[in-house]
């Protein structure tokens, strides 16, 4: 039931950070001191893991540091078992060192754009807090300018007076993720030459709603230069597919995707092999399109389809290929995000009348699917900010039991959401892609609670920041 959906579900950790920036006067942060104390609930699954995100996907984003010190601790509580929740920790550490940005922004009297772009890290530099790992691909501050842009920031911060107790204010916030986890996941992949000429792709991971069928069809059909409508995709079945860890830790189009590219790359050439027998050339001499296999000359041809029955007599070439994948690294994809929301200081009613964003994951396999998930995770990402709350009475039963307590903000609930791609290429993703599927929710929090700010002269530190803390703050 919904009920028991509510009460003994797996909610994201709740986490309580402790900020410590230091800075020269241009706003260079030279150091930063993190603390986590994450609450797991009543077991430990993605105890141990989650809260190291909080800082390793925080800390980075200001590559100029010349010290900084993460420590946690992770308590068992008699509450509901905390699980994992897009996101995974970073959500909760970036709204900690973005808040802290803002308010650091502030005492200086420097924009939070202009602070952001003195500190970000830059394509080729080395992260120390990512494990030492290179950037090998970014555009973080490409999406700093399209975002300030296209929010016309310029001409709205910090608040504007609306008239009748109500103003309009915006707030910024910057994120990172990670494509995977680098040395562990793995992403597999199977595809075949059918009879008709047609492919068959069997995979491992799970299409969530995220549209990952959809995805690796397409790497497989750019790959075997054919149309989509080519690419017959069998979804995960653990009798039959190929291994995969899952579609989790936003890995799949950069981990399986990879496996994808190589599978398709490895069919290709087998049936090179045949059709060069076929045709009486060598293999440099044939070119594979999407329905045939030709000459270099153009003169003579055999479609896939004869190719695919060829193989079925006196033929030991088998037509049909699996991949297993793994990467050494996790690419970071980076995001921009602003909101301006519209607040009425006698109730304390806040919403949020435009969002802005922009987003690096690389060179995007699908814009349209990376946009619909863009939406959907800063949808999530401000109902965190504002109406999302989980409370327990002093047995420690959750009191939010069913939609009517646990408020989901839902489309008519916001105004405008306005998405858009700074195009980066990492080389060792499939066509120079990146993930998209976590850091997207992360910017709502840290630019909502600044545009509450700019807007009440009041920080907030917990969320969700309810409109009776604002009305308050204002008397």
């Amino acid at each position: 039931s919904r009920r028991e959906c509510m009460i003994a579900g797996s909610p994201r950790h709740e986490m309580e950070m402790h900020v410590r920036l230091g800075a020269d006067k241009n706003g260079i942060v030279r150091g930063i001191d993190l603390y986590t104390l994450s609450n797991t609930g009543a077991y430990g699954e993605h105890g141990p893991t989650t809260v190291g995100l909080s800082g390793h996907k925080s800390i980075p984003l200001y590559a100029k540091a010349e010290a900084y010190r993460f420590v946690y601790d992770v308590v068992y509580t008699n509450h509901m078992s905390s699980g994992a929740y897009r996101g995974y920790g970073a959500t909760q550490g970036l709204f900690a060192v973005e808040s802290a940005v803002n308010e650091l922004a502030a005492r200086l009297g420097i924009d939070p754009f202009e602070i952001r772009k003195r500190n970000i890290p830059r394509e080729g530099e080395i992260m120390p807090a990512y494990y030492g790992q290179e950037n090998t691909s970014c555009a973080l501050e490409a999406c700093l300018e399209s975002v300030r842009r296209r929010i016309g920031w310029d001409e709205k911060y910090p608040c504007r007076d609306m008239g009748n107790g109500k103003v309009r204010a915006v707030g910024m916030g910057m994120a990172m993720q990670g494509s995977g986890i680098n040395n562990v996941d793995v992403g597999s992949a199977t595809l075949k030459l059918n009879d008709g000429g047609g492919y068959t792709l069997s995979i491992g991971a799970a299409d969530m709603g995220t549209g990952c069928d959809t995805i690796l069809a397409q790497i497989a059909a750019e790959a075997l230069d054919c149309p989509l409508e080519n690419i017959s995709v069998l979804g995960a079945d653990t009798d039959s597919s190929p291994y995969d860890s899952g579609s989790y830790a936003s890995s799949t189009t950069y981990v399986t995707g990879k496996a994808v590219e190589q599978c398709a790359l490895a069919l290709r050439e087998k049936i090179t092999a045949l059709a060069a027998r076929m045709l009486a050339c060598s293999e440099d001499d044939v070119l594979l399109t999407g329905s045939c296999a030709e000459t270099a000359d153009g003169e003579k041809s055999v479609s896939l389809g004869e190719i695919a029955l060829a193989s079925q007599c006196g033929n030991a070439i088998a037509l049909e290929a699996t991949v297993t994948h793994t990467s050494p690294i996790s690419p970071p994809p980076f995001m921009v995000g602003a909101a301006e929301i519209e607040l009425d200081r006698e109730t304390g009613e806040t919403q949020v009348v435009n969002f802005v964003a922009a987003v690096d994951c690389g060179t995007p396999i699908n814009p349209n699917l990376a946009r619909v998930q863009a939406e959907g995770g800063i949808l999530q990402g401000i109902g965190m900010a504002l109406t999302e709350n989980i409370t327990y009475d002093r047995r420690g039963m959750p009191a939010e039991n069913s939609l009517m307590q646990y408020k989901i903000p839902t489309r008519q609930d916001i105004g405008r959401i306005s998405v858009e791609f700074e195009a980066s290429y990492e080389e060792t993703g499939p066509y120079g892609a990146k993930s998209i599927g976590e850091v997207v929710i992360n910017t709502p929090l840290p630019a909502i609670a600044d545009a509450v700010y700019n807007a009440t002269g009041k920080r907030f530190r917990e969320l969700p920041i309810t409109p009776e803390q604002i009305a308050m703050a204002a008397k």
